[in-house]
């Protein structure tokens, strides 16, 4: 991990802030500058799988950042930095890497910087026994629940459910389950798929809570959950069933 150079391109309409991202990329002995750029246009045509980290404003003129980072493609990552924290919940919506909220610190920056680097640098075993990068290390999500963000680790969740515009998170240590405003697509999107299984329209399961399958349906603790056959091959396969 020591040696691993991280190449890196900043891209914001400001130059102010651009230039001091630019000075925090230059202090950080495992990153590398690429590029920078004050049109998110041009960015679009500069990227390449070369960039292994994009710092990113998402409010900015002719293509927000938001909209840039859906166009970027496996494996750069995309590291927000924005003066507006109510972005915060769409930014993991995307899968971003990191969150920097403006004015921003040289120590808030390395933080993230460490942290995409422990991420990027994270090795798994292929099938021919090589050292491979991990595509998804994360162990949680972030979720909206009213006004504020809440952090749920996929060890805690049981299953989820879907009420119209919202999600309810059953977790194993809370009696009642977490509300979120989100969509069952979105939330299936961002699970682990090795750990996770869609088995209804509104219902999604943690594999290892299941404690036992019968007449197409699922037990977990009190619960019985449908499993609909539209979804029961892909399920009996992850099973092993």
């Amino acid at each position: 991990m020591a040696d691993m150079t991280l190449t890196c391109m900043v891209v914001d309409d400001e130059p102010l802030a651009v230039k001091l991202l630019a000075s925090f990329v230059e202090r950080t002995p495992f990153l590398r500058l690429a590029g920078t750029y004050l049109d998110p246009l041009e960015a679009v045509a500069a990227l390449s799988p070369q960039i292994d980290i994009l710092f990113l404003d998402i409010q900015m003129p002719g293509l927000t950042g938001m909209e840039l980072s859906r166009l970027v493609q496996p494996p750069t990552r995309v590291i927000f930095t924005t003066a507006f924290k109510e972005y915060a919940y769409d930014s993991y919506e995307v899968r971003a890497l990191d969150y920097l909220l403006k004015p921003i610190t040289y120590q808030a920056f390395l933080k993230a910087a460490t942290h995409a680097r422990n991420v990027l640098d994270r090795p798994v075993q292929s099938a021919e026994g090589e050292a491979v990068q991990a595509a998804s290390p994360s162990s949680y999500l972030f979720v909206k629940n009213d006004s504020r963000l809440v952090r749920v680790d996929f060890d805690r969740i049981l299953f989820v459910s879907g009420l119209k515009d919202y999600v309810r998170f059953h977790l194993a240590d809370t009696p009642r389950p977490l509300i979120a405003l989100s969509t069952m697509k979105s939330v299936e999107d961002r699970l682990p798929a090795d750990r996770f299984c869609r088995v209804h329209r509104s219902y999604i399961v943690a594999l290892d809570k299941i404690e036992s399958v019968e007449h197409n349906r699922i037990r977990i603790g009190d619960e019985l959950i449908p499993v609909a056959p539209a979804y029961q091959e892909v399920f009996m396969k992850k099973i092993g069933g």
